[in-house]
């Protein structure tokens, strides 16, 4: 049975959660505020159960900070430079809200909307419904959007993001969630094992940005193609004409083997000393992996437990970043009469 409680209260409106359980014994805990998981408990290798997501205790924290934790992210999850693209010949201006450039949808995207709220029992899942009217953060077209959350038997937390559009627009809706293997208030996650299946990244600049390249792995620390520590190379990052990142870390966009027809296989990463893993499959052709460079002791999360840098990692799988201004990138044009169908298979296991 799916339980659901009050989370908390925003502009009057109630937040609404939901706890999904499986016969194993993994649970997952939503909210309505951004359509996010707040929660996810699973077992180590002897049996001990963990959170391991990062997040926050109340509906307040996620509002004054800009982490987005756990959240689905739109309209255009990633950066757009300049926040101007053009779209049948018509320019478009979208809100700039890191510096000069467009982020996950803007100021007010959907990770900032208390999201409507579904439950389907017989399925063991939760479907969020949101809309973004026409022009809202310089978007055009009026974009229904539903972020589904089923978690299985078989140890699985399914993520679908689905949406449909009156006009002509761009959409490229992520899911945010930061993981921990170890535990969300384990800290440090670069001796976590991963493997990114992927021979290709698209570089960027010091703000971020994708520079349009598509270079090889081989040879440079963007190389996961076998299992490696996530901090094993991060120092060298700045060495590879990558951009100066303030934080540190990975914020890069990997290109995905496989095509899209089929969920194909994204990442897979092992905490050595718990022996909790995930393995995520999706559908997209690309994933942000982010090691949480911009976190720090200041962001304090549930359990009052400050989140150092490095204390998570997100996959927001994805087409590539500022797709909409590199026409060799996967498009990101969803038009009247079309199903943008976004989605993910997270499993997990211990080892």
């Amino acid at each position: 049975m799916i339980e659901s409680f009050v989370f908390g209260h925003l502009d009057g409106e109630v937040v609404r959660g939901f706890v999904l359980r499986n016969r194993n014994g993994l649970s997952a805990k939503l909210i309505t505020y951004g359509a996010r998981l707040t929660e996810l408990h699973a077992p180590d290798r002897t049996g001990e159960m963990a959170d391991i997501v990062l997040g926050f205790d109340d509906v307040a924290s996620y509002v004054a900070t800009d982490t987005y934790f756990g959240a689905t992210c739109g309209r255009y999850g990633n950066r757009i430079r300049d926040g101007r693209f053009s779209l049948d010949g018509e320019a478009f201006q979208l809100s700039l809200n890191e510096g000069a450039n467009h982020l996950h949808g803007g100021i007010a995207g959907f990770d900032r909307k208390n999201w409507d709220a579904a439950v389907d029992e017989a399925t063991n899942t939760v479907t969020f419904s949101a809309v973004s009217p026409h022009g809202e953060e310089g978007y055009p077209g009026t974009v229904n959007l539903s972020a589904s959350y089923r978690l299985t038997d078989d140890n699985r937390l399914e993520i679908a993001i689905r949406g449909m559009t009156d006009r002509p627009t761009i959409l490229n809706a992520v899911h945010h969630t930061y993981w921990n293997l170890a535990g969300h208030g384990s800290g440090d996650v670069r001796d976590q094992v991963l493997v990114l299946n992927s021979d290709f990244y698209t570089p960027i600049d010091a703000e971020l940005l994708t520079t349009g390249e598509v270079l090889a792995v081989a040879g440079t620390p963007f190389d996961f193609s076998n299992p490696k520590p996530i901090g094993a190379d991060i120092d060298a990052l700045a060495d590879v004409g990558t951009g100066h990142l303030v934080g540190g870390g990975y914020d890069h966009n990997w290109c995905l083997k496989g095509d899209g027809e089929a969920l194909r296989l994204c990442a897979r990463v092992v905490d050595p000393a718990s022996g909790r893993g995930l393995e995520l499959h999706t559908t997209e052709p690309g994933v942000q992996f982010y090691t949480g460079g911009y976190l720090n002791e200041t962001v304090i999360g549930k359990s009052n437990t400050p989140y150092c840098r490095f204390a998570g990692y997100t996959f927001e799988t994805q087409k590539f970043p500022d797709t909409p201004n590199f026409a060799h990138f996967p498009s990101t044009t969803v038009s009247p009469g079309e199903v943008y169908d976004h989605r993910m298979s997270v499993r997990f296991f211990t080892e």
